[in-house]
């Protein structure tokens, strides 16, 4: 009986470690995507961006909430 109950826990852990393997490809492959995206939306002129109805390009955004700074500062 030992036998075949570390076989099934040897396994599961394979099938663990396939599936962590395959999140972490498929997250590679998405942010991969999305950088070849932003690159060629960098490439576009002003008025070729106009034309596929994109405004200009979307960068990254910064907001502060208010009260952050009176939050950091009390943290001091």
């Amino acid at each position: 009986m030992a036998h075949t109950e570390a076989h099934a826990k040897i396994r599961a852990s394979k099938h663990r470690l396939l599936g962590a393997v395959a999140t972490v490809v498929h997250a590679f492959t998405a942010w991969r995507k999305a950088v070849a995206g932003r690159r060629a939306l960098a490439d576009l002129t002003p008025y070729e961006l106009k034309d596929i109805g994109c405004a200009d390009v979307p960068g990254p955004t910064f907001s502060v909430r208010v009260g952050l700074i009176t939050d950091l500062m009390s943290m001091r």
